[in-house]
């Protein structure tokens, strides 16, 4: 059975979110169908495996086929504090131990960040590519995750706003979207680890070529504006870019995975009760290269 990619949702979304089936992620994946998730990628940025029961070494390896990984360094937890090896994001409430975290854990208050809108590792001066998320255990009901099409977004902004916005350089920082939700104690060590780094606010796709917003809820300021009008600026556009129109909501089933593209998207978790587990684990592929260093 050869692999195919239709899309999820065809009456409100025809480009956005595949659903991809004919292929069992646990078996050696051949280079055919590494290009169709690709083009898949391309056209619908954000990709959904049904019934993918895979382990640790098997999401890695399959990760791998797309090109470099990143390493989890915007974890908080790091060293002999992680649960996963550092080719995984640990997207849980669990320690070390595979306990529950308490409800006032550090890294699990700092973990809230994932609840605001935002674009993997825009906090790093090479943002992430696509990112891979494989549900392990889920709470009984609610954590869905919802994605936002950056590209839509853009595009039907006005052409004058568009051209308004094509120069602008933004600062991101885990420091500020951490600060919008009140978590700020932040040590030394971790203040120069997340440092601000610049991104520009429109990026163009290197594949397809379609410009897109680049936003995320590490953006805190933009070069050259004064802090309360850059700020108000891209409040503005997330709001417009999170309209119901540009969001779809996935609702975890046990063993999916799925893939986005964090050049055209964004996504956010949805709460759940913190006294169910919730363990999904995140690939990361490393990307293109830096944003300011892209011309339009």
């Amino acid at each position: 059975m050869s692999v195919s990619i239709t899309p999820i949702d065809p009456a409100r979304h025809s480009d956005f979110v595949g659903l991809v089936s004919g292929i069992d992620l646990r078996q050696p994946v051949s280079a055919e169908d590494v290009a169709v998730i690709e083009a898949g990628m391309d056209r619908f940025a954000v990709l959904v495996f049904r019934n993918q029961p895979i382990d640790d070494d098997q999401q890695v390896a399959f990760g791998r086929l797309f090109g470099p990984l990143e390493q989890a360094t915007g974890d908080l937890a790091q060293g002999a504090d992680r649960r996963l090896r550092m080719e995984l994001n640990d997207i849980s409430n669990l320690d070390r131990d595979g306990k529950l975290r308490a409800r006032d854990d550090r890294t699990r208050l700092f973990g809230l960040g994932n609840l605001l809108w935002h674009s993997d590792s825009s906090f790093k001066a090479i943002p992430a590519k696509y990112s891979m998320l494989s549900a392990r255990i889920l709470p009984a009901r609610d954590g869905n995750t919802e994605f936002a099409d950056m590209r839509a977004a853009y595009d039907v902004l006005p052409e004058e706003e568009r051209a308004s916005l094509h120069d602008l350089v933004c600062e991101h920082t885990q420091i500020y979207s951490r600060g919008v939700l009140g978590f700020t104690e932040f040590t030394d060590e971790e203040r120069i680890r997340f440092a601000p780094v610049r991104q520009r606010l429109i990026r163009r796709h290197p594949v397809t070529g379609r410009l897109s917003l680049f936003l995320s809820s590490h953006a805190g300021a933009i070069e050259g504006m004064p802090v309360p009008e850059a700020r108000a600026l891209l409040r503005d556009l997330n709001e417009h870019a999170t309209q119901a129109a540009f969001v779809y909501t996935h609702r975890w089933q046990p063993h999916d995975l799925v893939i986005w593209d964090n050049r055209t998207t964004m996504h956010r978790a949805r709460r759940y009760d913190p006294t169910e587990i919730r363990d999904l684990r995140r690939t990361t592929l490393e990307g293109d290269g830096p944003t300011v260093a892209q011309t339009h």
